[in-house]
C-alpha cells in the first residue's frame, strides 16, 4: 500500500506526531542512537522483551531488520516506528500481524529507554498513532499483549482506551520462559473516555 512505501525519498517519510513526540519509520542513520539507547536499556527492557540474540545490537542485525521492515510494510504486514522526543530517539512501536479482510485487526508492541520511562512519552505516541491505525490504515481494532506485573505497560494500555479481554495463559516466551499476558483491546470509534475504567496517567 502506499502508506510509508519505502521507495520515497527520506525527507517524504510519514511521520506521526503527538503531543510531545514524533513517530517515524527506522533507518540507517538511526543505528547510532538506537544501539546506545537499547545498551543503556537492557536491564530495564529484558525483563519483558524475546531473549537478546548475542548479535542484536549489531550494525548488521540492524541492517536485517530495517529489509524486514521494509518488506513488511511493502506487503501491509506490519507497521515499525521509532519515537522522538525532538531529536533524540527515546522507543519504539510496533504494529505488527495486520489481518485484513472481515478481521481488520492488528497487535500493538512497545519499548521505552530507560531514561525516558514514567514521563508519559509512551501514553503520548501509542494515542497519536491510534490515529493513524484507525485512520490511513483502516483498522477496526488494535490488540495488545501485556506481562500481568507490568504495571507500567498496563497503566499505558488504559489510559489510552484499551480493555482488558482477559488473561492468555503461557502467551508468549519472554526472556527464555513462558509466560501468562492480560489481553487487551481498542476498536475503532469507542472514545478512550468511554472505555477506560477509572482512567489514570501512564
Amino acid at each position: 500500500m502506499a502508506f510509508l512505501r519505502t521507495t520515497r525519498p527520506e525527507e517524504d517519510l510519514e511521520v506521526v506526531r503527538g503531543r510531545d513526540v514524533t513517530l517515524r519509520q527506522p533507518q540507517a542513520l538511526d543505528y547510532a542512537q538506537w544501539a546506545e539507547l537499547r545498551a543503556l536499556s537492557r536491564s530495564h527492557l529484558v525483563p519483558w522483551e524475546p531473549t537478546w540474540g548475542p548479535d542484536d545490537l549489531s550494525r548488521s542485525m540492524f541492517r536485517r531488520r530495517l529489509r524486514v521492515y521494509a518488506k513488511d510494510i511493502r506487503e501491509d504486514s506490519s507497521y515499525p516506528y521509532f519515537i522522538f522526543n525532538g531529536a533524540t530517539l527515546i522507543g519504539g512501536l510496533t504494529l505488527s500481524n495486520v489481518r485484513r479482510g472481515s478481521a481488520q485487526t492488528a497487535s500493538l508492541g512497545y519499548w521505552m529507554g530507560a531514561p525516558y520511562a514514567g514521563r508519559g512519552h509512551m501514553q503520548d505516541a501509542v494515542t497519536a498513532f491510534l490515529r493513524v491505525a484507525f485512520g490511513q490504515l483502516g483498522l477496526h481494532r488494535v490488540e495488545a499483549a501485556t506481562m500481568l506485573k507490568n504495571a507500567a505497560s498496563i497503566r499505558v494500555l488504559e489510559s489510552c482506551g484499551f480493555e482488558n479481554e482477559g488473561l492468555a495463559r503461557d502467551y508468549l516466551k519472554i526472556n527464555g520462559r513462558w509466560e501468562d499476558h492480560l489481553l487487551y483491546a481498542h476498536v475503532a470509534g469507542r472514545p478512550a473516555a468511554q472505555a477506560r475504567r477509572d482512567g489514570g496517567g501512564g
